[in-house]
């Protein structure tokens, strides 16, 4: 794999699906599947195929259609689990088992009350078993964010002995400051005999809403995969959005980094996410939000108008937008209502425009948003009908 390429793990229908509400049927996840592999990720995290019945039908299901990118099953380290999940994969053509256990010592004392020694043998254990039956073994230490930097090297040092490929260091609970989480990747990168050999990817939730930026920060020191959602869906507050850091790495050509992923399909995919899983998008949503290319004050829509780069620094067809929108509301100017009266058939003249937006401030006074029937109200009442363009 190239140096500069950071691979893209999208979990959309794994830890995207488990929150409440989000329940997909197999067919639902079929079609979310297949156009997550058109939009170019690298892996698709099928499911929890030990879970239901349910779950291990959609990954085998996943399994057969996907043409291009690894498909990955998640497990806990317990030989049924992984045994399931490899059943589950038979049919892909680059199947992955994704299998972990806790390593901070809150999750060794409280969820599985063992030893750190215990734990590595564990992980040992269930990566070995994953092995034989795929080459692709994914490691998690999970809770990695709270996990002391010396033990966590120890972890991921047996777990390449052990002949994982991947290995996944989550900040499942969304503590870690960005400096803090790109320090640890750093140190592991520093400390891990054959470190070299594997990927590191990065895991990162958003209870502090520094999920994307732990990432960032995560590849910057030398991680090459990050694990993420369409529209940032997940457990809690989310995972890392998708979109977010693919354009980010996009937007900052200096950061050397790159991934697969067809920008021009990601607002049309967010789209099909949120209408699948009836999860609406926040309209000031970064990328693919409602709001994320509209403009209402009436000197951003000047500035917009002469010139998009001026309050813009992504043009919205790059992700599948068609256009900006230019919202007219009481903060709105002149330039604003003359470009969208022309937009609906009104080139009007300075003068016609003096008269015509005096109308128009009494209509967004008493309105949140003056839509385009408005506007032809607006030049009938002031007799601009003669203004129409031919």
């Amino acid at each position: 794999m190239s140096s500069n390429k950071v691979q893209i793990f999208d979990t959309t229908l794994r830890d995207g699906e488990q929150v409440p509400g989000c329940k997909l049927n197999t067919q639902q996840k079929l079609i979310i599947a297949e156009r997550l592999d058109t939009l170019g990720v690298d892996v698709i995290e099928a499911g929890f195929p030990v879970s239901s019945p349910g779950d291990f039908a959609s990954v085998s299901e996943i399994a057969k259609i996907v043409k291009n990118a690894t498909v990955c099953g998640l497990t806990r380290s317990v030989e049924k689990d992984i045994k399931v999940a490899a059943e589950a994969l038979q049919y892909a053509k680059r199947p992955r088992i994704h299998t972990g256990i806790g390593t901070s010592d809150s999750h060794i004392k409280y969820k599985f009350n063992t030893t750190r020694e215990k734990v590595i043998e564990r992980g040992v254990a269930a990566v070995k078993y994953a092995k034989s039956f795929v080459e692709d073994v994914e490691f998690f230490a999970e809770d990695a964010g709270r996990t002391d930097n010396e033990y966590l090297a120890r972890v991921c040092e047996a777990m390449i002995k052990a002949g994982a490929t991947v290995l996944n260091i989550p900040d499942t609970t969304g503590y870690c400051l960005p400096e803090e989480y790109g320090a640890k990747i750093k140190y592991l990168k520093e400390n891990v005999t054959g470190i070299d050999n594997v990927t590191i990817s990065c895991h990162c939730h958003n209870d502090l809403g520094l999920a994307t930026a732990n990432s960032i920060a995560g590849v910057l020191n030398g991680a090459r995969q990050i694990e993420c959602t369409i529209n940032g869906i997940g457990e809690r507050a989310g995972n890392t959005a998708l979109e977010e850091v693919v354009m980010i790495m996009r937007q900052h050509p200096t950061l050397a980094l790159n991934t697969n992923i067809n920008p021009k399909l990601l607002f049309d995919t967010s789209r099909m996410v949120s209408e699948g899983m009836g999860m609406v998008v926040q309209p000031n949503k970064a990328i693919v939000g409602a709001n994320a290319f509209a403009h209402s004050s009436g000197i951003h829509q000047d500035g917009v108008i002469k010139n998009r780069e001026t309050y813009e620094i992504i043009d919205p067809e790059e992700v599948g937008v068609t256009e900006s929108a230019i919202v007219l509301t009481a903060r709105s100017g002149r330039a604003a209502l003359a470009y969208r009266a022309k937009k609906v058939g009104y080139d009007l003249t300075k003068l016609q425009l003096d008269d015509a937006y005096k109308e128009f401030l009494s209509f967004a006074d008493r309105k949140k948003e003056v839509k385009d029937e408005d506007i032809h109200e607006i030049m009938r009442i002031k007799s601009i009908a003669s203004a129409i363009v031919a």
